[in-house]
């Protein structure tokens, strides 16, 4: 998550509070919006598991959609 936050703040040159609530409504929008199985799973990829531990996770929902 520390990432995000420093992520928006740098691209849009607000401060880390800002960037922290920024980070934190956005990640609240999607998890409303994704399908319960990939929202689950959305904290962990943002406390570090990555792309390659959240691919892992979900590939078999990603496998039923197909």
């Amino acid at each position: 998550m520390n990432e995000l936050i420093n992520q928006i703040a740098q691209k849009t040159g607000i401060g880390e509070d800002k960037a922290r609530q920024a980070a934190e409504t956005a990640i609240s929008f999607l998890k409303q919006r994704l399908p319960g199985s990939v929202s689950s799973h959305l904290d962990s990829f943002l406390q570090g598991g990555g792309a390659e531990g959240m691919k892992d996770k979900l590939g078999s929902v990603f496998n039923k959609a197909s």
